[in-house]
């Protein structure tokens, strides 16, 4: 993760958001009961992963998400959100610049499980 914020501290989302000029970028916002809240700005495509013991939140605050699985693909528009459960294959994908939060236990990689 590039930044990190944490406990105890105002986290302002809308100024985060405005300032990024990445087009991939995690920010761990803070630690909630042993699970993150991660703030996702993306465009592009991830690689293909699982995560074998944490299941994995997506909630869409701005743009699209393209959620796939290997047997179907799930689009997420603003103010919805999606729980992928743990051992399943997955990928994001945005094809316009999209915000979300994610919501996970924090031993997860991000990046998946080898």
């Amino acid at each position: 993760m590039d930044k990190e914020f944490g406990q105890s501290s105002l986290i302002d989302v809308k100024r985060i958001v405005n300032d990024c000029k990445e087009k991939w970028i995690n920010y761990n916002l803070t630690e909630v009961n042993e699970c993150i809240v991660r703030l996702g700005i993306v465009e592009g495509e991830f690689h293909w992963h699982k995560h074998d013991s944490e299941d994995e939140f997506f909630f869409v605050i701005e743009g699209k998400l393209l959620l796939d699985l290997e047997n179907e693909t799930i689009e997420l528009s603003p103010w919805q959100g999606y729980t992928v459960p743990r051992k399943i294959v997955h990928r994001t994908r945005a094809k316009q610049r999209t915000v979300m939060l994610m919501f996970e236990k924090s031993t997860v990689d991000p990046k998946g499980d080898k």
